[in-house]
């Protein structure tokens, strides 16, 4: 019942992003077989940009200057630590007890000597960052990756990638469990400022490139999809959107 509502509100979300209206493919720009539903995830791709040109961005310009550097590193430090303890259990399931090992010694380490994971010290100490999701997971079981799509607010997604979004938003605390409704609500709203933040220079950098930037993000969607199924590790953070799929 629970996942139905879900991927209920993800239809009514698409359907919104729709009455935008239909964005045309460029012309020379070649159709990928990836991307049969070009046209409807161009129109949802247009819809999150100006949601994050005229909501999201300033709302990040604002952190930004009100807080200082410092206080929005621990931010990030705190949502990363949080999210270990979800990757050590994503890693477990994939298979990895190794990395999952690793990812709960960072967890302790961070959150004893860390502050309360206001401070990154694994890294430092020489633990490795790891970021897995159900998508993913789904992924090391053989779960085919589908058509690639856009999602509303989440951004570059396919068909399995979906079903994960809905997977990690009803197994997040805190996202779904804590009580207090306005509590709850300020976290959210606090990670996605957090995420966006992240990336708050790199969206610049794409709109400045001369590229179709539909067609950029998704190849890089795919291409980093499958790096980090098969086993990839990245050692920086990719060139995405902060709406890509995480409220980190």
């Amino acid at each position: 019942m629970i996942l139905w509502l879900q991927l209920k509100r993800f239809f009514l979300l698409c359907l919104a992003a729709v009455l935008v209206g239909c964005a045309s493919i460029p012309a020379g720009v070649p159709p990928s077989p990836d991307d049969p539903w070009e046209p409807f995830n161009r129109s949802v791709f247009e819809f999150n940009e100006g949601l994050d040109a005229y909501l999201l961005k300033p709302v990040v310009a604002g952190y930004r200057f009100v807080l200082p550097e410092f206080v929005r590193d621990g931010v990030y430090n705190f949502f990363s630590n949080y999210n270990d303890i979800y990757t050590a259990l994503y890693n477990l399931l994939q298979g990895k007890p190794a990395y999952a090992f690793n990812d709960l010694m960072r967890v302790a380490v961070n959150t004893t000597m860390g502050l309360g994971g206001l401070l990154d010290l694994a890294t430092s100490g020489g633990l490795e960052k790891h970021k897995e999701d159900w998508g993913q997971t789904f992924g090391v079981w053989g779960v085919p990756a589908g058509p690639y799509v856009v999602l509303p607010f989440f951004g570059p997604s396919n068909v399995r990638d979906t079903f994960g979004t809905i997977a990690d938003l009803e197994s997040d605390y805190l996202f779904k469990y804590v009580k207090n409704v306005g509590l709850r609500n300020s976290i959210t709203g606090l990670r996605v400022v957090n995420a966006r933040n992240t990336y708050y220079e790199a969206g610049d950098l794409l709109d400045s490139a001369a590229i179709d930037k539909y067609s950029f993000m998704r190849d890089a969607y795919i291409q980093r999809r499958q790096y980090q199924i098969n086993e990839g590790r990245e050692d920086e953070e990719p060139l995405m959107p902060a709406y890509e799929n995480q409220y980190e």
